[in-house]
């Protein structure tokens, strides 16, 4: 199993590591979700550039953030350590049976483990 190991000056640059890694793929996955529904036609052209401009108004403000307090590199391990976790994750589900009535997506008999 990955083990997170977000060590730094104090416990605060830990904490905000992680909060910002853990942002990162927040903004990473609204990315996606913008661009499946521009793609579908869901979104004005103007719904399309607001959306974009403040997307890469919250990555400018993370980066200046990791710049300032010179945790970039650490947040990019953490990155890396949580993309492995969910990896992990998603390789488990996958290896999971389903029974006659559950199908995939689903925990099987419908209950979260």
């Amino acid at each position: 199993m990955t083990r997170i190991d977000v060590d730094g000056d104090s416990a605060a640059d830990g904490l905000l590591t992680l909060v910002l890694a853990v942002v990162e793929i927040l903004v990473e996955a609204l990315e996606r979700e913008a661009v499946r529904r521009m793609e579908s036609g869901r979104l004005t052209d103007e719904e399309v550039d607001r959306l974009g401009r403040q997307l890469a108004a919250i990555e400018d403000q993370i980066a200046e953030i990791e710049a300032d307090q010179e945790i970039t590199d650490d947040v990019d391990r953490v990155r890396g350590e949580l993309d492995g976790l969910v990896g992990d994750a998603i390789q488990r589900l996958g290896d999971v049976e389903f029974g006659d009535g559950d199908t995939p997506g689903q925990f099987p008999g419908g209950e979260r483990p």
